[in-house]
């Protein structure tokens, strides 16, 4: 992708780094550790219950502002309602099973094929660079320090620390203006169509959207990125 704007604003999770593709992965193996220690409960019961309670759960707005500024008490609430669910009164193990979930979570991001060598591309170019992300603070921040992200980055707005989060227009404004970039000079990249494409489209932003999957919008889509791109190594 050529003429490459002044500045582009990058989401972090499942856009730099891969952190829902190993849900999935670790819930099935933590429920299959867990299931017997809980009376007649077989691992697939368990798992579908913490499933369905989990995209009950993250579907709402509202719950979903709550639990990702308080990450360990959403997945302790969640196991507890499957829990509930399924007739189990269990609240001490419920809350080991769902911080041992968060441990091997966290274990398992890694950063997205080409993400890393991308952001080095796009410094040597002199695209000047905005990290924009949801969460709290020290989760985001222990991202950030552990991949050396910080250094890619002339401006980070985590909504743990600047008070709102995407798609409040305040937090696109912070960093265009921290960039000192005019909206209609930026893109902002990310895997949410709400939050990463039309929010900034909104403000005269280019917004593309990072399809990693290639599952292509869905239907009836309300949103229309400018760009669809597979992964950010599309843009150098």
């Amino acid at each position: 992708m050529s003429d490459l704007p002044r500045a582009i604003l990058l989401d972090l999770d499942d856009t730099i780094l891969d952190f829902t593709a190993s849900a999935a992965r670790c819930w099935q193996r933590v429920c299959e550790r867990f299931a017997p220690r809980f009376e007649s409960l077989a691992p697939s019961r368990l798992l579908a219950a913490i499933e369905e309670r989990r995209l009950w759960f993250w579907d709402d707005p509202e719950r979903h502002r709550r639990g990702r500024l308080d990450l360990v008490r959403a997945r302790r609430e969640i196991v507890a309602a499957a829990l509930s669910q399924l007739g189990v009164d269990a609240p001490a193990l419920g809350n080991e099973l769902a911080d041992t979930y968060a441990l091997e979570r966290e274990e398992a991001i890694e950063p997205m094929p080409g993400a890393i060598d991308a952001l080095r591309a796009l410094r040597r170019q002199g695209t000047r660079l905005a990290l924009v992300t949801n969460g709290t603070a020290q989760e985001q921040r222990h991202k950030i320090d552990r991949f050396d992200l910080a250094g890619f980055f002339d401006c980070i707005v985590i909504e743990g620390e600047f008070g709102a989060g995407k798609p409040d227009e305040r937090v696109y404004l912070h960093a265009l203006e921290e960039l000192k970039i005019e909206p209609e000079e930026a893109w902002m990249i990310g895997d949410n169509l709400e939050w990463d494409v039309r929010a900034p489209q909104q403000l005269g932003v280019l917004g593309i959207w990072l399809d990693y999957g290639g599952q292509g919008l869905p239907e009836g889509s309300p949103v229309h990125p400018d760009r669809i791109v597979r992964s950010l190594s599309e843009l150098v």
